[in-house]
């Protein structure tokens, strides 16, 4: 008895792994979805009521991503390299913390819900984010090498919109008469709202490293 359950700390936890990786990447695209809708919303108080449902939600990945971390420290064999579950852990639960943080400058600072900016970085934060989840499901057997790659390509793709978003944005904050006190506030919100497409193509970079040292 003793000897069989000795044995069970070698068995792979595959399925632990890719269960836990997989609820985190859906609480993301439950988060993008909420905010997407929030950057829509006319009426203020209900968008405000939208992004504050983004904090339970951080708070659920939270826990999730523990959970990840509590059985990393718990398994000895695991599908992939501990620094490359750890890091894509890490990169997930980063996704998740500055959308919130974008979120609560959102109704912090009184950001108009019909900002044109802040619109254009909820479609492409949910783009980004649906491609990521669509990454993190195909680790689980990665019989299709090639979905996952161009869900990754997606990814830096998206990446490279935000960035262009940004520059774009303050551009033409700064060539304009915006009051300052608005426009420290607004430079503030896009750049957190960049950084969110930032951390999702660090979780992108970490999958294709697993993809390519398993492939």
């Amino acid at each position: 008895m003793a000897f069989a359950s000795f044995i069970k700390l070698f068995l792979p936890k595959d399925k632990v792994f890719y269960n836990l990786f997989e609820e985190v990447s859906g609480t993301l695209l439950e988060m993008a979805k909420i905010f997407e809708k929030a950057t829509l919303k006319a009426e203020s108080e209900k968008a405000d009521n939208l992004l504050k449902k983004l904090e339970d939600l951080e708070h659920k990945n939270d826990d999730t991503t523990h959970k990840i971390f509590v059985e990393l420290g718990k398994n000895f064999i695991t599908p992939f390299d501990r620094e490359d579950i750890h890091s894509l852990a890490t990169a997930l639960d980063d996704v998740a913390d500055y959308m919130w943080a974008a979120g609560k400058r959102i109704v912090m600072y009184n950001i108009e819900h019909d900002d044109v900016v802040t619109t254009e970085y909820g479609h492409i934060i949910l783009k980004a984010v649906k491609a990521l989840d669509k990454a993190v499901h195909g680790l689980r057997d990665m019989k299709d090498l090639q979905s996952i790659t161009d869900a990754c390509v997606v990814i830096n793709s998206v990446e490279n919109e935000g960035d262009e978003l940004l520059d774009k944005a303050m551009v033409n904050m700064f060539s304009s008469s915006i009051d300052p006190k608005e426009l420290i506030k607004k430079k503030d919100l896009y750049e957190v709202l960049e950084i969110v497409t930032d951390k999702c193509e660090d979780a992108s970079n970490v999958i294709e490293t697993i993809i390519i040292k398993y492939s």
